[in-house]
């Protein structure tokens, strides 16, 4: 039996105003492509955060991703952790100070690459999110799809097994995020990177139709289910 890249059983999420969801149960498999759908401050962006552990777990039975047991994870191994896991932002979050190559250039120096492999990686990761020929542009020259295909390279560059992306196309015209929901499919696609998406855009959703689980008064359900 596959072992799921991301599985929760019975875990609970607060925050400081108090309990956030509970009972929560998630199995995610290797090369799922799955949305994460629910109203602002239901939980989704604390659930996020939970699975690359940067939200600490109230109570569970278990909860395991890419193999680290965020129950009992040392903090030395975090770093660890976070070079499977990808995480794109609403707001891209990139370092302004810096050009594309840059931005890059730093996850890579922060995760221990090798210098002499460092330029290679860069490279095929800015083709494979189609701007190869943006490496050395400041960040201010990029339209804000540009930037994001930015964000979804740094989440890529350590050829992580699972990508996390929270409203990846919220703050983009409706063409922009097609181009930007496009690609990432089309990674789940081609590498088997593992995709779990929050978003609000149903238009893209119901474009690119696949499994999704909904976050509602304080509680994880499928659908379909």
């Amino acid at each position: 039996m596959e072992t799921p890249i991301i599985s929760l059983k019975d875990v609970a999420i607060s925050h400081e105003d108090g309990p956030l969801l509970t009972h929560v149960n998630l199995t995610v498999k290797p090369g799922e492509f799955v949305y994460l759908i629910g109203r602002s401050g239901a939980g989704k962006t604390s659930l996020l955060r939970t699975l690359y552990a940067d939200h600490d777990i109230e109570s569970g039975e278990e909860a395991s991703v890419c193999g680290y047991d965020l129950m009992h994870i040392k903090h030395r191994h975090i770093p660890m952790l976070r070079r499977k896991v990808g995480v794109v932002f609403q707001n891209f979050r990139l370092l302004k100070d810096r050009n594309v190559h840059d931005n890059l250039s730093f996850v890579l120096q922060a995760t221990g690459w090798k210098r002499s492999e460092m330029e290679t990686q860069i490279t095929n990761t800015l083709k494979a999110v189609g701007i190869e020929d943006k490496a050395h542009a400041s960040v201010f020259q990029l339209s804000e799809g540009e930037q994001q295909r930015v964000g979804i390279a740094r989440a890529l560059i350590n050829n992580p097994s699972l990508i996390l992306a929270d409203e990846p196309t919220g703050n983009l015209d409706p063409a922009t995020s097609s181009d930007i929901m496009q690609l990432l499919v089309n990674i789940n696609q081609q590498t088997g990177t593992t995709m779990l998406i929050s978003s609000h855009d149903f238009m893209m959703i119901d474009k690119f139709q696949s499994r999704m689980l909904v976050c509602e008064n304080g509680s994880l359900f499928d659908p379909q289910q």
